[in-house]
């Protein structure tokens, strides 16, 4: 799958994907941010956590993107736990019909290999207070409701090929940052791209600040 791949067009700086910041050491667990010149509809002004990376490519989830679908609709067990607005979210054009899940833990102990409680399927992505880490969907959400403080499934995921994502990244597609905690399950997910951009200060923050149509500035 090929992305619109954009030009690196920065008014206030030669492009930075980094926002000043180191490049980070590996790519799951951080945020891709669509850069304002990025116009391929599936990821303009999108967030997406970054899953896996490796010599066979990468995979995320758009976790902003909200698909109106009820939770209760497809996976009623999980409904419980699901952070509002709690619909399946469309985590990108690959594969709609596999479903991912994320969930927050209450604490960093839940997440301990033999801990009571802790997910079955748990893989840390974010780490934080409250950890976020992909889950089993087929387990039953129950046996560890109680460690659990929120959860959000997505249809589909955001795919490239090897060598793909390192290139658009250069060409000026997107901004590499780090996630927090709140990020995936955010409780206002068509806010977050401004949000993101904001808290990171200095060139991306003003670029928080870019009207979606540049002929209204």
């Amino acid at each position: 799958m090929r992305h619109h791949r954009g030009v690196p067009i920065d008014p206030f700086s030669e492009f930075d994907p980094y926002g000043g910041e180191p490049a980070p050491e590996a790519l799951p667990g951080n945020l891709l941010v669509a850069t304002p010149q990025l116009e391929d509809p599936n990821f303009a002004r999108r967030v997406i956590l970054l899953l896996d990376h490796g010599a066979h490519g990468t995979l995320g989830v758009v976790i902003d993107r909200p698909g109106g679908v009820a939770v209760d609709q497809l996976l009623p067990r999980w409904h419980a736990l699901a952070t509002a607005p709690a619909e399946l979210f469309t985590g990108g054009p690959v594969s709609r019909n596999s479903l991912i899940g994320l969930v927050r833990l209450g604490s960093r102990g839940a997440a301990v290999e033999g801990a009571p409680g802790r997910p079955v399927g748990w893989r840390l992505l974010v780490d934080d207070d409250r950890p976020i880490g992909t889950v089993d969907l087929n387990a039953d959400p129950a046996d560890y409701a109680d460690s659990v403080v929120g959860a959000r499934l997505f249809s589909g995921y955001a795919g490239w090929e090897t060598g793909q994502l390192e290139e658009e990244i250069a060409e000026g597609s997107w901004y590499v940052v780090r996630a927090e905690g709140r990020d995936p399950i955010s409780a206002d997910p068509e806010g977050l791209w401004r949000r993101v951009l904001r808290r990171q200060g200095g060139a991306l923050a003003l670029v928080s600040g870019f009207p979606a149509d540049p002929a209204h500035n």
